[in-house]
């Protein structure tokens, strides 16, 4: 008798998972194009993943020439574009509990009717809850990637670049080198002035080397008061070119200290990433430059020679 309701659970909850894997089938091969859409989108999180799923299932049920999508995310412009646009579109800003989160574009040679836009509007609603989730994964991604004081890449950031870069150079044979920079005698401006005044100049610093450096090239805290830039398909000279064009910028600073005026140098060393080098190596090279600059007087270049 003890064993009854044991049983009786047990006839349930197999009743329960049959009703559960029929309700599963049958969401999985739902025809309608919403059901079909929500269960695509929450196999990625990734934005653009998500971006081309929605064009898809918008396309089979509204043609159009061209879809596209913009938003500004982490300090960074995020642009989707599919297709060839047309003279008539259809834009929509994307906003979901009054927080933005992109703009979405059609366009086609057609006159979209108002069906067709109510059923776009219908995608949308649909979709806006993962798209949102990917933007928010992308902020919390580029957080992990960006120091906090200076809202420029962090070493974590550089690390991956480097992987990658050292990847590129061997497989195409093109030139990549980094500049390791230092700023001189850093730790007296923190005893004599604190720390407040400490950051404020590292923030300085941070901006100056993005406004002396190229477009094409990229600005990281490698930690402390030691920054990094990663020159694409650039050589020695050039790479040391842009090094002392980054010490006369941070040369120019001057930081306002209540009577006195605050101003600074910084010492930077080269390395040109060798053949099959690995990024560790290719950092110790450039670090190891560094310390030459820094034992040879301070606020100078000193690049790591290298053959080939």
């Amino acid at each position: 008798m003890k064993n009854i309701p044991s049983i009786k659970r047990s006839t349930t909850q197999q009743k329960d998972l049959a009703a559960l894997r029929q309700a599963y089938q049958g969401w999985s091969n739902a025809p309608d194009p919403f059901t079909r859409l929500t269960r695509k989108l929450s196999t990625s999180l990734s934005l653009e993943t998500q971006l081309g799923i929605l064009a898809e299932e918008i396309g089979n049920t509204i043609p159009f020439d061209a879809l596209s999508y913009r938003h500004h995310i982490a300090r960074r412009d995020f642009v989707y574009v599919t297709g060839l646009g047309g003279p008539h579109r259809c834009e929509y800003r994307l906003n979901l509990e009054g927080v933005n989160y992109g703009t979405l574009t059609l366009n086609r040679r057609q006159r979209f009717s108002d069906d067709e836009l109510q059923g776009i509007e219908m995608f949308i609603s649909a979709a806006i809850c993962p798209l949102r989730n990917a933007c928010q994964f992308i902020t919390i991604e580029q957080a992990a990637l960006t120091d906090a004081l200076t809202s420029i890449p962090n070493k974590r950031a550089l690390d991956e670049q480097l992987e990658r870069a050292s990847l590129l150079s061997d497989r195409h044979g093109k030139e990549y080198s980094l500049i390791l920079c230092d700023l001189d005698r850093f730790k007296t401006v923190n005893d004599q002035q604190g720390h407040v005044v400490g950051d404020h100049l590292l923030r300085l610093t941070a901006e100056a080397i993005e406004n002396a450096t190229r477009n094409s090239d990229s600005v990281y805290r490698f930690g402390g008061e030691e920054f990094a830039v990663l020159l694409p398909y650039t050589g020695e000279q050039e790479a040391k070119d842009v090094a002392d064009r980054v010490r006369d910028a941070v040369a120019r600073l001057r930081v306002d200290c209540g009577g006195t005026e605050l101003s600074t140098t910084v010492s930077c060393g080269v390395a040109r990433h060798l053949p099959e080098e690995s990024a560790n190596n290719w950092v110790a090279r450039a670090d190891e430059a560094l310390y030459s600059a820094k034992a040879q007087g301070r606020n100078c270049t000193r690049v790591f020679a290298s053959i080939g």
